[in-house]
């Protein structure tokens, strides 16, 4: 896991190994503090990065080979981006319909809520299928978050 020479840029490299999700919250808490962020959008980028991580290792690999997943995060301007690249299966995340949140545990089919969440927590979250690679790009506005 290495921090890249620009300070505004975090760049790490994680396998696919959920062990390895508590290591990259940690660094994303540092850079959003020296960054200057609220901990509710390190909060929030942790939150979202950690379910995207989790499925990916979860379920996005059809082997039990070891994998790498590159994670960047960067401020431009009033915007933090964040990108996840992984060589796993492609998986649209914006095809899921999201989940009746208004039924009853028992109601509700399985899964399905942590995309949901992922989607309320970031102001956009887009997906592309690149060269057999996922790449999800996260955008957190950090003024609004700023103003309160």
């Amino acid at each position: 896991m290495d921090k890249n020479a620009h300070d505004d840029t975090l760049q790490l490299s994680l396998v696919n190994d959920l062990r390895e999700i508590g290591a990259a919250a940690a660094k994303i808490d540092a850079y959003c503090e020296a960054q200057g962020l609220t901990p509710q959008i390190a909060y929030a980028v942790n939150l979202s990065v950690d379910e995207i991580l989790t499925n990916t290792i979860s379920y996005g690999y059809d082997d039990e080979e070891e994998h790498r997943i590159d994670l960047s995060l960067r401020l431009e301007g009033d915007t933090l981006i964040v990108v996840i690249v992984d060589d796993g299966r492609a998986f649209d995340s914006s095809l899921e319909r999201d989940p009746n949140i208004e039924a009853t545990l028992e109601e509700r089919a399985l899964g399905g809520l942590g995309l949901f969440l992922v989607q309320q927590m970031m102001d956009d979250v887009a997906y592309q299928r690149r060269d057999d690679f996922n790449i999800v790009t996260l955008r957190k506005n950090t003024a609004e978050q700023a103003e309160h």
